[in-house]
C-alpha cells in the first residue's frame, strides 16, 4: 500500500513541478512520477544542508515540489528537456 501511495504522490509533485517548469507537454506519466519522487528527496536533502527543518504538511509539499522543479532545471540544463 505504502508503495502505491508513493507512486501517486510521487506523480502529482511531478505533474506540479513539470507545470511550474513549463514541461508539462514534454513529460508522461512515467515521467512525472520519477521526477516527483527524484525531486522530492533532492528537495529535502538540500533543505537539510541548508538546515532547514521542514514542519507540516503544506511545507513538505512545498519542498518537495520545489526540489522536483529543481530536478527538472537540472534536467534541461543537461538537455533532456528542450
Amino acid at each position: 500500500m505504502d508503495l502505491i501511495i508513493t507512486i501517486v504522490v510521487g506523480g502529482i509533485i511531478g505533474w506540479l513541478a513539470s507545470m511550474l517548469m513549463k514541461t508539462s507537454a514534454q513529460m508522461g506519466i512515467i515521467a512525472n512520477v520519477v521526477v516527483g519522487i527524484v525531486g522530492s528527496a533532492l528537495g529535502f536533502w538540500v533543505a537539510g544542508l541548508l538546515g532547514l527543518a521542514v514542519y507540516g504538511a503544506v511545507a513538505r509539499w512545498a519542498v518537495a515540489v520545489v526540489g522536483a522543479a529543481l530536478l527538472i532545471y537540472i534536467l534541461k540544463a543537461l538537455g533532456v528537456f528542450k
